[in-house]
């Protein structure tokens, strides 16, 4: 998802097909074979071919209600159009592209080395060479790219650092992704929120480093960590990036700024504690609801947008209720037992429930900046940004802007936000990225 809290089921980890994929073989037979047995509502044939992560992660029934959710949103499925195979460090995945009836849909599922599935995810159908063409406020004469890498051995994230032309030195910003196995362009269908906000800045003499999140470099892997929370998810990586932008030429370390959406945006306080040295921070479509609440949040708002719940939809939301139950009964003796809650384990859960991000913002010694969409129905002006000004409208340092145009993605619509939108090409308008940069300008 896009970000945060996605749409409910746009990033859930999940199944496989009848047999399992030959090691180091094409795995698109398998992966088409899997959709058919979504479609045929075989969930206990699909989870047979899970790996043990994946099996304890998205059991039967929640493999069933992770579809339910999918119909909600787009309809009866219809038929399959094609798919091809990439590989991505150690997994190969086949993207699977469906027709839904109110949306094509891109099924992807990933392949471990032995031939299990290790993965799934759904996304608005994206071309394999989709087109995006520069916003118009890019002036891609005035910066240059180059690839680098954040981390260390054992999770290194390939990236891109986007930096301006001129001796330097430059300030800097590193992009945290929200929710979901983001990519660095934080890709959601044809559009991509921080290619937009890196070739923008940088267009305004702003160094931007982006890379891949852990989870999408590294998903198998991450699925075995004991105790695995947000600081394995996200903030180590935010950290090392901001470091690594410290050592590099033409780059002004005191002048390292964090921006983060959604989760990211969630999670800005917690970054900006961790390193003192970072000079300031931006939350776009920060979320302060605790994240089950924002899911049946979500959900509830989504069955309610045609004006009728149907008996599925309402067991969505039954679902998500349940959720919201099962993790405020959690205790710190669930913290290490194996198995997890709606794709994550109970210390996630856990760690999450006891963060409040306007109460932990109030000890920030950095600037903060805090930016909302008001058509947002993920992230809401009434849930989550009148939080942010509650806690820190008083506080000394802290800004706030709003633009009643724009949706989660930081895009432009009319009426009321819908999943539907996300698939409309558009870009991060310039009134964002000019208030972004004045505002870096600003901290000088």
């Amino acid at each position: 998802m896009a970000g945060l809290i996605a749409t409910v089921v746009l990033s859930l980890p999940v199944t496989a097909a009848q047999t399992p994929a030959t090691p180091g073989a094409d795995v698109t037979p398998q992966a088409r074979a899997f959709v058919e047995l979504l479609q045929q509502q075989q969930f206990a044939g699909a989870v047979a071919l899970f790996t043990d992560q994946m099996k304890a992660a998205l059991p039967e029934d929640k493999l069933k209600a992770t579809w339910a959710t999918l119909a909600m949103q787009v309809g009866a499925f219809k038929s399959q159009r094609g798919a091809r195979m990439e590989v991505v460090g150690d997994m190969r995945r086949a993207i699977v592209t469906c027709d839904f009836e109110r949306a094509a849909l891109d099924v992807i599922v990933a392949y471990n080395p032995a031939g299990l599935i290790g993965g799934f995810n759904v996304r608005p159908y994206a071309p394999p060479a989709a087109p995006w063409a520069l916003p118009a406020y890019v002036d891609a004469a005035t910066f240059t790219e180059a690839d680098v890498t954040v981390g260390g051995p054992e999770w290194p994230l390939p990236g891109t650092l986007t930096m301006p032309n001129g001796a330097g030195p430059f300030a800097a910003v590193v992009l945290v992704h929200g929710s979901g196995p983001n990519d660095r362009d934080e890709s959601y269908g044809p559009n991509k929120t921080f290619k937009d906000l890196a070739l923008g800045l940088a267009s305004r003499g702003i160094a931007v480093l982006r890379y891949e999140k852990r989870s999408k470099v590294f998903g198998a892997k991450m699925a075995t960590l004991p105790n695995m929370t947000v600081k394995d998810e996200s903030v180590d990586d935010a950290m090392l990036a901001a470091a690594l932008l410290r050592k590099t030429p033409k780059i002004n370390p005191a002048r390292i700024v964090v921006i983060g959406h959604s989760l990211g945006g969630m999670l800005v306080p917690r970054i900006g504690l961790g390193d003192a040295g970072i000079a300031g921070l931006v939350s776009m479509a920060g979320a302060t609801r605790r994240l089950e609440r924002a899911m049946l949040d979500q959900t509830q708002y989504l069955v309610n947008a045609d004006g009728h719940i149907t008996p599925e939809e309402q067991k969505v939301v039954e679902s998500m209720d349940a959720l919201v139950k099962t993790v405020a009964a959690l205790t710190d003796a669930d913290r290490s037992k194996p198995g997890s809650i709606q794709g994550a384990p109970a210390s996630y859960w856990l760690d999450l429930r006891g963060y409040e991000p306007p109460a932990a913002a109030k000890s920030l010694k950095q600037p903060l900046l805090i930016l909302q969409g008001e058509r947002d129905y993920q992230v809401t002006m009434a849930d989550d940004f009148a939080k942010w000004k509650a806690a820190l409208g008083g506080k000394a340092g802290v800004t706030f802007r709003t633009y009643p145009a724009l949706n989660h993605l930081f895009l432009p619509g009319v009426g009321k936000s819908l999943p539907a939108e996300y698939d409309v090409p558009g870009h991060v308008p310039v009134e964002v990225i000019a208030d972004i940069a004045a505002w870096i300008v600003a901290l000088r």
